[in-house]
């Protein structure tokens, strides 16, 4: 492990990402949009994806418990070459089978998968790149992540309006073949644990640990768990069923400038990630509580232009503007408080702590997607008071948790 940040390992890591997430964000864009437009439903659109998010949060602990035991590039390649199967058998099923069921399955298979192999990733960086060096590592991780969902819905709409669905399949599976094949010659530091114990002991004795870790050692770490659960089930749930259905459905625009927006909202992960990087010596937990507020008040606008008289492409205007400052500030949140626990947590623990924190706090997810999925159905042009409930309870509790994030020390790098 040396010095300098973009290391031969870290740098395969992250051109593996790139692709990786390339193909993710085709997928995640286009079989949702699918289902939409083929059924016309909120509701069906908010519990497939409420559904496919379940296999998410039970197989993340799972990730974490095997990235810590198992190396972690094997898990990159296994499980890329796991996605291009996956969706080669998509496309060979597609138009023989029920289509909703089969959109079910992919997804939950499809985010299962990636619920495993993030924490792979996350877990990678302490071992590749030194302490101070971390901070910056993950915001190059998340720099990534925000350009591939940047790319990946701005191709995935002009391919989707233009050719349909197969064309974006069969990029999607080039895609993970690439990365596989390329993370076969990543070198990450790997020390195989001891033999002796069953497979279901060592789950149970990870877990436990794990949540003793976070329930007892660092206690603080479970109440940021509780502030982004609910975070993700007024706010990360209502993008992710509201974007499609306000901009598809009731502005009525194509999925290119859905495509458009989905690629704002990366592009503001993308600044705050580099913010985050830049300013990493200037920023400290303390004042987190502010980027909530902030990510949550975005949503008032959105509401103004849902309920009042503003033509369909002003009001397209103003909730992709909206929606690309609240994931900047969602980022640089997300950026410094991952990069808190890896300093608070002991080297052995941290793919089981992260997929930990990661599971819970996904975990109300789904129940958001369905119940918006509902209401957006049942609203309909009344949509707006939705959104101005989601952003009255964003700011209150981002209000609220001022209080948890200013007591919290600053982090000493863990022992090993």
């Amino acid at each position: 492990m040396k010095d300098k940040l973009f290391t031969r390992d870290f740098s395969l890591v992250v051109i593996g990402q790139i692709i990786s997430l390339f193909g993710n964000s085709i997928l995640r864009f286009a079989l949702p949009l699918y289902l939409l437009n083929e059924t016309g439903s909120a509701s069906l659109f908010g519990i497939v994806t409420a559904c496919s998010f379940i296999p998410m949060i039970l197989l993340s602990p799972a990730g974490g418990i095997v990235a810590d035991r198992i190396n972690k590039r094997n898990i990159m390649v296994i499980l890329d070459y796991a996605t291009s199967a996956l969706i080669l058998l998509f496309t060979a099923a597609l138009g023989h089978v029920s289509l909703v069921m089969l959109l079910v399955i992919t997804l939950m298979i499809l985010y299962g998968i990636q619920g495993a192999y993030q924490p792979a990733v996350q877990a990678s960086l302490p071992a590749l790149l030194t302490p101070d060096r971390l901070l910056s590592g993950n915001a190059v991780i998340n720099q990534v992540n925000a350009l591939a969902n940047l790319i990946g819905p701005v191709a995935g709409g002009a391919l989707y309006g233009f050719y349909g669905i197969r064309p974006i399949l069969y990029v999607s599976i080039i895609c993970f073949i690439f990365s596989a094949t390329m993370e076969l010659f990543i070198h990450i530091p790997f020390k195989k644990p001891k033999k002796g114990t069953s497979v279901f002991a060592v789950v149970k004795q990870d877990l436990s640990e794990s949540f003793r870790f976070i329930r007892t050692e660092q206690p603080v770490i479970g109440k940021g768990i509780l502030i982004v659960c609910a975070f993700n089930l007024f706010l990360s749930a209502l993008l992710i069923v509201g974007l499609p259905v306000i901009i598809t459905q009731f502005l009525h625009m194509s999925s290119q400038l859905y495509g458009y927006a989905q690629g704002a909202l990366a592009l503001g992960g993308l600044l705050g990630g580099i913010l985050t990087g830049v300013f990493a010596k200037r920023l400290n937990i303390q004042g987190v509580h502010v980027l909530l507020l902030l990510s949550g008040a975005s949503l008032l606008p959105i509401g103004l232009v849902l309920n009042l008289d503003v033509p369909p492409m002003a009001a397209y205007i103003v909730i992709t503007l909206c929606s690309f400052f609240m994931m900047a500030c969602s980022t640089m949140f997300t950026v410094q408080m991952l990069s808190f626990v890896q300093a608070l947590t002991p080297h052995h623990l941290i793919g089981k702590v992260i997929s930990c924190i990661m599971a819970l706090s996904m975990c109300s997810q789904p129940l958001g997607q369905a119940v918006y999925g509902v209401l957006f159905d049942v609203l309909k042009s009344q949509s707006y008071f939705a959104v101005y409930g989601a952003c009255l309870i964003c700011c209150l509790i981002s209000w609220e948790s001022r209080k948890i994030f200013r007591t919290i020390p600053l982090a000493e790098p863990a022992a090993e």
